[in-house]
């Protein structure tokens, strides 16, 4: 038997930091983003039936488990959490081998972490026979990570991959809301071109960063309360340019939510990252931020398609790695199964 999942890795275009709980549960979150067509995949295959392994690309160790020879406990260490809870919840216990595989390191804000849960839940429910619509995965990938683990997170980053494509998400306590973007394809194509992605090198302890705009946004009057509002108002201004297909304002708003996110928390920026954007506007984009919740990662550009080749060739000469990414419109989906092997034997 084998079953592939993937799920996509996604970008924030306004209003991250609201889906947090500390926010959206008292005054409501809005962000507006889109997945990309970049994955993290997941991998199932047959083992002995007493035997469970778990490997992950970026992981320099593996989990393997085999009744009756191995304490399990020495093997279950904190890069196999959030697989072994999933795997726990789905009862599986021997069997089967897993390999996790990103296209990105972990820690550099496209939610590869949430993609990991949304692909593993995608490929262990269609193992088990009851696939699953992207809500239930979703919030089951939401519980386990924020419930079970205790990570300080929001929501957004589960739903962008198990539904895929743009869309706006409405956090509140009684739930979440999703509203597909439809823009015409030119449209589409056009903002797809303008909007650019550079790995810094840089990776980051998002839950540090998380952690202390959580407790900042706890106290009623903080800077980080406001400047949440700002860039929820921020994501209300962006839904409308979008709707408009006013592309051309799209950066400049980019710029204003990037000022607004820096105060969110301390190291949400650095020098370097302050630096790398200063001159990444000088040639020639009008706005941008870094992915996630700041620090390193990805910094995401926005820049007319007259200029796109000046930003892309200075921040090569300062050492950023341009990745050429595409929207997603799949979310997670399953590439292979057992049964979807067996039909193309057969039509062959």
């Amino acid at each position: 038997m084998a079953v592939i999942a993937r799920a996509p890795l996604r970008i924030s275009l306004a209003g991250g930091g609201t889906d947090l709980p500390a926010y959206a549960e008292r005054f409501g979150g809005l962000v507006i983003s889109t997945s990309i067509n970049r994955y993290v995949y997941t991998i199932l295959t047959e083992a002995p039936s007493d035997t469970l392994q778990i490997t992950a690309a970026d992981s320099n160790s593996v989990l393997s488990r085999r009744d009756h020879l191995f304490d399990s406990a020495l093997f279950w260490g904190d890069d196999y959490r959030l697989p072994i809870e999933i795997a726990q919840h789905f009862r599986l216990h021997g069997g089967r081998r897993v390999f996790l595989a990103p296209e990105v390191p972990p820690g550099t804000g496209l939610g590869s972490s949430s993609a990991t849960a949304v692909s593993m839940i995608t490929a262990l429910a269609a193992d088990a026979g009851t696939p699953m619509e992207p809500r239930a995965v979703a919030e089951l990938a939401c519980d386990i990570e924020i419930e079970r683990l205790g990570m300080p997170i929001g929501k957004q980053d589960q739903y962008a991959s198990a539904f895929g494509g743009m869309n706006i998400f409405e956090f509140t306590a009684d739930g979440t809301t999703v509203t597909p973007v439809c823009l015409p394809p030119a449209t589409l194509a056009a903002l797809e071109e303008r909007i650019l992605l550079f790995f810094t090198g840089q990776r980051r302890r998002s839950t540090d960063i998380l952690n202390a705009q959580r407790s900042a946004t706890e106290r009623s009057g903080s800077a980080t309360l406001e400047a949440l509002h700002d860039i929820k108002a921020c994501a209300r201004a962006m839904i409308q340019l979008l709707n408009r297909g006013e592309l051309d304002h799209i950066g400049y708003l980019l710029d204003e939510s990037w000022r607004r996110k820096r105060a969110l928390a301390p190291g949400v920026s650095t020098p370097d990252i302050d630096r790398w954007y200063d001159e990444a506007r000088g040639a020639g984009a009008s706005g941008g931020k870094i992915t996630g919740a700041g620090g390193g990662g990805f910094l995401m550009l926005y820049s007319d398609t007259r200029y796109r080749q000046q930003v892309i060739q200075r921040m090569s000469e300062l050492g950023l790695v341009w990745v050429d990414t595409g929207f997603d419109q799949d979310g997670a989906s399953i590439l292979l199964s057992e049964s979807s092997t067996a039909t193309l034997a057969n039509a062959l």
